[in-house]
C-alpha cells in the first residue's frame, strides 16, 4: 500500500516541508493538512497520498478510514544541468533538482484488537552432571 512519484519538478528540501507534516498522522486528516497548504509540494503530496490511499481501497480491499501514513519520504532524483548566460561571454551552471516522493500506508487497529505477535524461542537449558 505505497505510492511513489518520480522525477516530479520540485527540489526536494521543498518537498520535505509538506512531506513531514503528515508522517504518522491519520489519511483524512494528512489531506485536510496538504489542502490547507498553498506550497506546490504540498499539492503533489496530496496526489501522492490520494493515489496511495486508491492502491489501499482498490488492491487490498481495507477502509480508507482505518489507514495512516506509516512511512512517507522524499528521495533526489536526477539534477538537470542547464546553463544560464553571463556577462563577457561566461556561462554559469544550473541545477535543476527532481524528487521521488514516496508514501506508504499502514493499518490502524481497531481498540482491543493486538498485532500477532510470533513468539519467541525459549533459551534452552544445558544440563550439568
Amino acid at each position: 500500500m505505497k505510492a511513489v512519484a518520480r522525477y516530479v519538478r520540485i527540489p526536494p528540501r521543498k518537498a520535505r516541508l509538506a512531506i513531514d507534516l503528515v508522517r504518522g498522522k491519520q489519511v483524512d486528516e494528512a489531506l485536510v493538512i496538504l489542502q490547507q497548504m498553498p506550497n506546490k509540494s504540498a499539492r503533489i503530496a496530496r496526489k501522492v497520498l490520494e493515489s496511495a490511499v486508491a492502491n489501499a481501497v482498490h488492491n487490498a480491499g481495507l477502509d480508507s478510514r482505518m489507514l495512516f501514513v506509516a512511512r512517507a519520504y522524499v528521495d533526489e532524483g536526477p539534477r538537470w544541468k542547464r546553463i544560464l548566460p553571463k556577462d563577457r561571454g561566461r556561462a554559469f551552471r544550473i541545477l535543476k533538482r527532481t524528487s521521488h516522493i514516496t508514501i506508504e500506508l499502514g493499518v490502524l487497529l481497531p481498540m482491543g484488537v493486538r498485532p500477532a505477535t510470533r513468539k519467541q524461542p525459549q533459551p534452552q537449558q544445558e544440563e550439568q552432571n
